[in-house]
């Protein structure tokens, strides 16, 4: 049985945690307000540049001249899967689900004889990946540095990314990602980006005629393809921020009320503890003054 010192120790200990804590969800509170901000503003522009590239990828002929990044290698047997996770952790399972779906992916590819590699963007999916499927990660990108990841920081990606597909190193490419909802929701998703995905051909029989393009699609569709590779894992970014700080803030919330039923149950123990020491020491005196 632990002493009267050991349990107070504990207490102290477990107080002390709980301050930390408490003030690790404060400030995940403070920054997830702008985190949601930024990434409610990326949105609305991410789904509309996919969806028009994707209604102009339906509309024009797959040729020798067509851009890679629609037309594709003519080949569907490497697929590479960006995993963009948090760099850090405290934060439940948010990284963890990420991974999960993307291994969910791969190992189904896997299943149907398919070849696939891993991008890793963020440091907490790295570990995982190397000891489930090692030496399939072919490359990085570290955050560990970016306070507020910005159209830069995706870009770079990207380009990385589009350089190693156009010299064919992979013919599919996925992003897998945390879609923010709410504070206690982050939706993780895997999405193709490379090459694009057409639009189904009732989503664009309405607007077909009523659209022009100039100079024309294939032109568009060039210039605007690898804007749409980083707008998407910009997008992705902006979203695993706003949902890590939701989850660290939830995570920090559900520590803070574990470590205060702990408080309470080491008090209550502490103070039985005492009340037994002092009555065993009236015991003593009472049995002494007997005796005397």
């Amino acid at each position: 049985m632990a002493s009267l010192k050991d349990l107070k120790v504990r207490i102290n200990s477990v107080k002390s945690t709980q301050k930390i804590t408490k003030a690790m969800k404060m400030v995940a509170a403070a920054k997830l307000r702008r985190a949601t901000e930024r990434a409610e503003a990326g949105r609305p522009y991410a789904t509309r540049l996919s969806d028009v590239v994707s209604s102009l990828a339906s509309r024009i002929t797959v040729g020798p001249q067509s851009p890679k990044l629609i037309a594709g290698t003519g080949k569907d047997e490497t697929h590479l899967i960006i995993v963009a996770t948090a760099d850090k952790g405290l934060a439940g399972a948010f990284s963890t689900n990420i991974v999960k779906a993307a291994r969910a992916k791969a190992e189904s590819l896997e299943a149907h004889g398919k070849s696939v590699y891993f991008y890793v963007v963020g440091r907490k999916s790295k570990a995982i990946l190397n000891r489930v499927f090692p030496g399939k990660i072919i490359g990085e990108y570290d955050t560990m540095a970016v306070k507020n990841p910005g159209y830069e920081h995706a870009q770079a990606v990207a380009d990385d990314i589009i350089d190693r597909y156009e010299s064919g190193r992979f013919d599919v490419a996925h992003l897998a990602y945390a879609e923010f909802k709410s504070t206690l929701s982050q939706v993780p998703q895997v999405d193709q980006i490379i090459p694009v995905v057409p639009a189904a051909l009732e989503e664009t029989k309405g607007a077909s005629a009523a659209v022009e393009y100039e100079p024309g699609e294939e032109e568009i569709l060039e210039a605007l393809l690898p804007k749409n590779v980083a707008i998407q894992i910009f997008r992705a970014m902006l979203e695993n921020q706003a949902g890590f700080y939701g989850s660290q803030m939830t995570a920090m919330d559900n520590a803070t009320r574990n470590a205060g039923d702990m408080i309470n149950r080491l008090t209550i123990k502490y103070n039985r503890q005492r009340q037994a020491a002092i009555t065993t020491e009236l015991v003593e005196i009472i049995s002494g003054a007997e005796a005397l």
